[in-house]
């Protein structure tokens, strides 16, 4: 039996190379890898998810109505919040400690003859996404899964993940973000994305802005396969707000499923769940209903942790991973439905390779007057922007010098903030931890949440 410390000892020697947010526009060495190691990448279907909002709980809807079906699931998701095992599931569980371990000790020298190779023409060695990506593949064809759920890391043409051939292409909402790395524009990045969108496959979108469906659209024609996008084939035909979450309806690609309880909140998650059953119907065929009891069971056991998740109460404070402007828009919206707060105190975090400005001043606007008081401070990611400096560009863009507080420690953040809300005389006062999935993971560890 492993321990913890195997794992942490793992995950040490990954965090030894290349950074995340240093992925290498490259697939060649992950086929390379791939070939030595047997070809996991064609050992089960896939349904592969890109886009720019909403892939984790997508995914998780997705993967959690497979399993509703009877299927053993692999779901591959990043980043993680609380521990590198949860990027790699088995049915929807973290994979084992002793498993993460075992896998990855039996591939580790293949591994270094792909580093040798590399390193002898002049190239990066394998870098850490990337070997997490193979070591995912490794341990779903070990299990083995009957279907793997397998979120991009980032834009889709030469990330990792697309080793794999999906047997459905799922995208959901493109807007701009990572515009550094995948263009300054919807229809540049949809170009990269649309990389996922393989021949003998099958695409479901989300709606997108015109010039990034019609990429899709050509890509599709392109590679001849059958397309479907949300607003002509499928979508949302109404919901309602109800306890732990809202009741929606949904036309799908097959079928229509009126009033299916999904506990998540906002219409940015109905969305969501109506691109997960147009996936489900094209992964079983795209001609047959999905059998109504087995996906409304799937859907009441989804979870998708630090996406407007409450962590404690009294006062409430709520940790939402939203990274982006759109993000950003989508979960204030569902906050203010869901919610009868009167008051909110924001805690702030944003990551160097994000648009702070355009950040913030989403958060002022879409808040309105429910806060008027935040906090900016950092995680303890070296790509953290420096608390100061955020809270200089709030002053900026007019959240009122004397609104502002800094607090470089998150803890001391969070106190802050717990005060300001328990000040509120009507006692609905609540705190938001949001800008950065770093922060969040931070403060869901610092209140407890040790799992996700």
């Amino acid at each position: 039996m492993t321990d913890e410390f195997s794992v942490e000892s793992v995950y040490a020697e990954l965090l030894g190379r290349a950074p995340e947010n240093k992925m290498e526009p490259r697939l060649a060495p992950l086929f390379r890898a791939m070939d030595v190691l047997g070809e996991p990448n064609k050992a089960f279907p896939i349904i592969h998810v890109t886009g720019t909002n909403g892939k984790t709980s997508t995914s998780r809807m997705i993967e959690s109505v497979l399993r509703a079906h009877g299927l053993s699931t692999g779901r591959y998701t990043s980043p993680h919040l609380s521990k590198v095992t949860e990027r790699i599931s088995i049915d929807g569980h973290p994979v084992p400690d002793e498993t993460f371990v075992r896998i990855w000790d039996e591939i580790r020298p293949y591994l270094q003859i792909v580093d040798s190779e590399l390193e002898a023409e002049g190239q990066p060695r394998l870098t850490y996404f990337e070997c997490l990506t193979i070591l995912g593949f490794a341990i779903f064809a070990d299990q083995p899964v009957n279907v793997a759920v397998i979120e991009v890391g980032l834009g889709g043409i030469t990330d990792a993940t697309n080793v794999g051939d999906g047997q459905v292409s799922v995208v959901t909402p493109i807007s701009l973000d990572h515009t550094d790395l995948l263009g300054d524009t919807t229809e540049d990045i949809a170009h990269e994305k649309a990389g996922i969108i393989k021949p003998g496959g099958y695409l479901i979108s989300a709606a997108q802005p015109i010039d990034a469906a019609q990429v899709l659209l050509e890509k599709a024609k392109e590679v001849g396969v059958p397309f479907r996008f949300e607003g002509v084939e499928f979508g949302v035909e109404s919901r309602t707000v109800a306890v732990g979450g809202q009741m929606v309806t949904i036309q799908g690609i097959a079928g229509r499923y009126p009033d299916l309880l999904v506990p998540l909140h906002g219409s940015h998650q109905a969305q969501n769940a109506a691109v997960a059953v147009a996936a489900l119907e094209a992964f079983f065929g795209g001609e047959k209903e999905l059998d109504f009891d087995v996906l409304q069971e799937g859907f009441a056991a989804v979870t998708s942790p630090g996406r407007l998740e409450v962590v404690r109460t009294a006062p409430t404070i709520v940790v939402d991973a939203a990274h982006n402007p759109d993000g950003i828009r989508a979960s204030a919206a569902a906050l203010q439905e869901a919610f009868t707060f009167t008051k909110l105190v924001p805690v702030v975090g944003v990551l160097k390779e994000k648009d702070a400005e355009e950040i913030l001043r989403e958060l002022k606007e879409s808040l309105g007057g429910l806060a008027d008081e935040y906090c900016f401070t950092q995680s303890n990611s070296p790509r953290a922007v420096p608390a100061a400096e955020l809270a200089e560009l709030a002053i900026d863009l007019g959240f009122g010098e004397d609104k502002v507080h800094i607090a470089e420690k998150l803890d001391d953040a969070l106190e802050w903030a717990v005060e300001r809300a328990e000040a509120n005389d009507d006692l609905s006062g609540a705190v938001l931890v949001t800008g950065s999935i770093t922060l969040v993971a931070e403060a869901r560890i610092l209140l407890g949440k040790t799992e996700a």
